[in-house]
């Protein structure tokens, strides 16, 4: 499947349209529903297929972050035999008490995976907490990005953001992938 079959295929399986009040606090009338991209085996290969070439050669970890990234990590790790680590939003409080399940981040070069990014906050929490357990993290890949912003917000936290596709929008207002 091509990059732009792929990129419609992804648009017309997960955007909605309503009100939705996103992670940012932002409200959008338009929201991209991750699982309905990663629960298709055929979308998430074909993602999977296109962002393999984007990690960082150095790379030694792909690190998902919860939930949406963690899909996308395991399908990228299979793909490349990069071992992967599930990255929660806070640490276990039980069992292990970990914030990274899987693969061992520490001392180690970590590529962080994310499913659509708007102003990439979470991910900063997220990359914060792993550089403080020993995790070197200089690149975030996500599937979506829905505001070039989060650009400059990533790169003022030490990393690059290389996005699979961009939400554009056409002279009439309607939003696309590119």
């Amino acid at each position: 499947m091509s990059k732009e079959v792929l990129a419609k295929s992804v648009y017309t399986a997960a955007h909605i349209t309503g009100k939705f009040l996103l992670r940012s606090g932002q409200i959008s009338n338009e929201y991209f529903d991750k699982y309905l991209f990663e629960a298709d085996p055929k979308l998430l290969n074909g993602i999977a297929e296109e962002m393999k070439g984007a990690i960082p050669k150095d790379a030694e970890i792909l690190a998902g972050l919860e939930t949406g990234g963690i899909p996308i990590a395991t399908a990228l790790s299979l793909k490349t035999g990069t071992p992967a680590a599930f990255v929660r939003k806070k640490a276990k409080q039980y069992g292990t008490c970990k914030l990274a399940e899987g693969a061992d981040v520490n001392g180690k070069k970590v590529c962080v995976v994310e499913d659509v990014v708007t102003t990439g906050g979470q991910i900063i929490e997220s990359v914060k907490e792993l550089r403080e357990r020993g995790a070197i993290i200089e690149t975030v890949l996500c599937v979506i990005l829905r505001n070039p912003a989060a650009y400059e917000i990533m790169e003022a936290s030490g990393l690059k953001l290389i996005p699979l596709f961009t939400m554009k929008k056409d002279a009439a207002g309607v939003s696309y992938l590119e």
